[in-house]
């Protein structure tokens, strides 16, 4: 009995399921630089976006013609109208979000085998339900 006792968890601690290391992000996407380098790049595809002419379109949708004017609006131009800082606001705003990103990342690899191990608990969850669903090919009184 006591043999038995002293077996049962090195047993339990040497399954397959215990030995499996525990997900965590890749390291790519956790690196500082990598983060730094994707605000980059979102930055200048902000940049491209506000040069996006669409002042015919919006004639177009109101049903006219646009004017020489409307045809050279972009987007950053309908922007600007309403806050003439909108260029500096955006880019503070892009520049501001990176650091909540990494934390987002890092609080994300902290709570991913937490995550998967709940999810293993639905799973089995869920093969025991349905492993207890009746055959409704079973014929019936």
């Amino acid at each position: 009995m006591r043999k038995t006792l002293i077996a049962l968890p090195v047993l339990l601690c040497s399954s397959p399921a215990l030995a499996q290391q525990a997900p965590v992000i890749p390291p790519e996407l956790t690196n500082p630089a990598t983060v730094h380098q994707l605000f980059g790049t979102l930055d200048q595809l902000t940049r491209a976006l506000m040069n996006v002419r669409v002042g015919e379109a919006k004639a177009a949708l109101e049903g006219r013609d646009a004017t020489p004017r409307e045809r050279n609006m972009t987007v950053g131009d309908y922007a600007r109208r309403d806050d003439p800082n909108f260029d500096r606001h955006i880019h503070q705003q892009i520049a501001s979000a990176e650091p909540q990103v990494q934390r987002g990342i890092q609080s994300m690899n902290r709570a991913l085998p937490a995550l998967m191990q709940s999810l293993d608990d639905v799973q089995r969850a869920v093969d025991r339900a349905v492993a207890n669903m009746p055959d409704p090919t079973y014929p019936r009184r």
